[in-house]
């Protein structure tokens, strides 16, 4: 696999397996074992068929951004809708992973004995890796590729320590109850997002169709593959009802683990991966959300015109992840309606329009009609859940 290719999919992986991934069990556990399967399945097809979407109408127009893909297509409601729609999503993000961020490397420091305190954390977490994101995406490529690497031996590590202790009957559970089923599509959904990125990927990669198509066909693959593992093998070892006594506490599930696995390093190698996936999810998101203001404000490719882009990008995040935790936490509650948005019925209304508009026999994304239908139906019930859940019409995981 091409040098570029193979750090695009990393950086696709990377930014789809957040920190929240060792918590996916937690939040999973009242659905049981097949319906958290078949949800995972389903929702890792919607996202890489939607990505080819993304990519078969920026291939189309010639436009990369999504704003400009919605400019150019629906007008001037299509760009300012796909615009809120991106900085909310990447702002509430950022914010969250800066906050949680700030907290590991500030935990982390402590145990060497260096006190810091979480707001200089912040700063000095901001500043390193949204340096990384302003020096330039090769930077951000090498530096990920590292951070993935180590996360996935660890994993590998884990997984073989894990799976063979896992227990058949465990993994048959069922939903607790009605209406969960639908509940967890949002839950689930949220753990696939990795759209933001495509369009640094188009900048940095290329457009050709065969090797973006690979990129995120195996980069959203990836994280499929280490979800199906990690739910076999922690629902396998605990069972339904231990997970759920945890309390969602992802601090419980490393406890009940330890209780089983008798590795005295089990915890600080989750924790070790936690703050490597919750880097690298970080870049990912700040990187798509860089290129997307510099392009919007029109900001040069130098220096200065980089420094002002990091700026804009880092400085507000920041500002409300040390000032305002709990507006952005209330925002995180809604981000799936704005990735369902972002992700699945935008993709799915450009690339119909850009049909209708143009029979060019460039690069289509498989599917036709029905495809774009079924695809459009699924981001209207993630929507529709995620409404219902907060309105409390539906029970919350």
């Amino acid at each position: 696999m091409h040098s570029k290719t193979l750090g695009c999919t990393l950086l696709i992986a990377g930014t789809t397996i957040g920190a929240g991934m060792l918590a996916l069990p937690l939040a999973a556990s009242p659905l049981g074992g097949p319906a958290t399967l078949i949800l995972m399945l389903v929702l890792w097809a919607l996202m890489a068929y939607t990505a080819m979407l993304q990519v078969e109408a920026s291939l189309t127009t010639g436009h990369t951004h999504l704003h400009q893909l919605a400019e150019h297509l629906l007008g001037a409601w299509g760009k300012r809708l796909a615009a809120f729609c991106v900085l909310m999503l990447f702002y509430s993000l950022a914010a969250a992973y800066i906050s949680g961020g700030s907290s590991l490397l500030s935990q982390a420091l402590g145990d060497e004995g260096i006190t810091l305190s979480q707001e200089r954390s912040a700063w000095l977490f901001t500043l390193f890796f949204g340096g990384m994101v302003c020096i330039g995406t090769r930077s951000v490529d090498y530096l990920n590729r590292l951070m993935f690497a180590t996360k996935l031996v660890i994993m590998v590590a884990v997984l073989a320590m894990l799976l063979p202790r896992a227990e058949g009957q465990h993994l048959l559970a069922m939903p607790l109850e009605q209406g969960l089923l639908l509940a967890g599509l949002p839950v689930i959904f949220t753990s696939f997002g990795f759209h933001g990125s495509i369009p640094s990927v188009l900048l940095y990669l290329g457009r050709d169709p065969r090797q973006l198509r690979r990129v995120f066909v195996w980069g959203s693959a990836l994280p499929l593959i280490l979800y199906v593992l990690w739910q076999v093998a922690i629902l396998g070892l605990l069972g339904q009802q231990r997970l759920i006594a945890t309390g969602g506490a992802l601090d419980g599930l490393l406890a009940g683990v330890g209780q089983v696995i008798d590795w005295s390093t089990f915890s600080q190698a989750m924790h070790l991966f936690a703050d490597l996936a919750l880097a690298t999810s970080f870049l990912g998101v700040t990187l798509g959300l860089f290129d997307f203001m510099a392009k919007a404000l029109n900001r040069r490719d130098n220096a200065t015109g980089r420094l002002q882009t990091g700026l804009i990008t880092f400085v507000p995040p920041l500002l409300f992840a040390l000032y305002f935790p709990q507006g952005f936490i209330m925002a995180l509650g809604y981000a799936a309606i704005a990735l369902a948005v972002l992700a699945v019925l935008l993709p799915v209304t450009l690339v119909w329009q850009s049909r209708k508009v143009s029979e060019q026999g460039g690069y289509r994304a498989p599917g036709g009609t029905p495809g774009l239908l079924a695809a459009a139906l699924l981001g209207l019930l993630i929507v529709g859940v995620q409404v219902s859940v907060s309105v409390g019409l539906l029970p919350a995981l």
